[in-house]
């Protein structure tokens, strides 16, 4: 990787210690017990934090200015509106003053009810249609208003802004730059056209609905992290939850729907727009490492991203989703 890339002056979290941690929980009044685990999370930082005598809560602290207070807010309101409806999700915790965003330092936190589960184990019988059945209510409910301060599903935002990011600041290796940039520009064409040739309907979406933000308990399924909920088109919060080959993915993409569509519309037509939506995928994934890499986290965690053998893999991948989008 080269050595040209700098992506934030600061490190992110810097000073994010334990007493920092648990004197931000404090301020929500709580009785702690000093226990404090982190948990899984690279865009923000996430721990559980034990309380006396009650279970623990999860605490979220947000990244430095990824999203505005406005758009925190409003993905905490749209939990909290799933909720209302009955639906399974992890909501945060107001503060004193009715607050679900608190700052203490530099940092914004939020806390979270902690949801048990395991890993959904989507391949058992019956799951899909379940999970079915709740995404297509958590849609019903996406569809009542759009977001006025989230984003949307679009080339521009999650495409485009991260190819450009990557060949400016030079994380290619030098021999694979003049391939990688004449290839996601046609892609991101492909994706485009894609997109504009379907009128589908924006919905307020989970966006990040992989089986990884999907906890399994005797009571069912539910989700956590709407950390990157955003407007789009309702196929999103499908594709990712599918796994093998074309035709296991068509099967589990039928009980999905077969669960789906008790509470909630689909459109047959945005089916073409998982390889586009997976294409997108992959170019921004690339984009949000890069972007990340100052933060000491990242290094640790991703220690192939930037390796010629990685590069040349993603490259080839991108080639072969270019073919299925040729011939969508």
């Amino acid at each position: 990787m080269s050595g040209r890339a700098c992506i934030e002056s600061e490190i992110p979290f810097a000073g994010l210690n334990p007493d920092v941690i648990l004197d931000s929980v404090e301020l929500y009044g709580l009785p702690i017990d000093g226990h404090l685990l982190a948990l899984n999370s690279y865009e923000n930082r996430v721990y559980q934090i034990g309380l006396e005598d009650r279970a623990p809560v999860i605490a979220k602290f947000y990244r430095p200015g990824r999203w505005s207070d406005e758009a925190i807010v409003e993905e905490h309101a749209f939990s909290l509106e799933l909720k209302a409806r009955e639906l399974p999700v992890a909501t945060p915790l107001p503060d004193h003053q009715g607050a679900t965003l608190v700052r203490h330092l530099d940092f914004r936190l939020a806390l979270f009810e902690r949801l048990a589960g395991d890993w959904p184990e989507l391949d058992r019988p019956g799951r899909l249609s379940w999970l079915g059945r709740l995404l297509g209510r958590l849609h019903a409910v996406g569809a009542v208003t759009d977001f006025s301060y989230r984003e949307t599903f679009d080339v521009a935002d999650l495409g485009a802004g991260a190819r450009d990011f990557l060949l400016r600041e030079g994380f290619l290796p030098m021999d694979l730059e003049s391939r990688y940039a004449d290839l996601s520009r046609v892609i991101l064409e492909q994706i485009a056209t894609s997109l504009a040739g379907i009128d589908y309907r924006p919905l307020r979406l989970h966006g990040d609905c992989h089986p990884g933000n999907v906890l399994w308990s005797r009571s069912g399924p539910a989700f956590v992290d709407l950390d990157d909920c955003r407007m789009g088109p309702a196929v999103q919060d499908l594709w990712m939850l599918l796994s093998g080959d074309h035709n296991d993915q068509r099967q589990q993409l039928d009980q999905l729907l077969e669960g789906y569509r008790l509470f909630h519309d689909f459109d047959q037509r945005e089916l073409h727009l998982i390889e586009a939506l997976r294409s997108l995928r992959m170019i921004h994934y690339a984009g949000w490492l890069a972007r990340r890499w100052q933060d000491p986290a990242f290094p640790m965690a991703f220690p192939w991203f930037g390796d010629q053998i990685w590069w040349r893999r993603h490259l080839d991948d991108l080639a072969i989703q270019s073919e299925l989008l040729m011939n969508e």
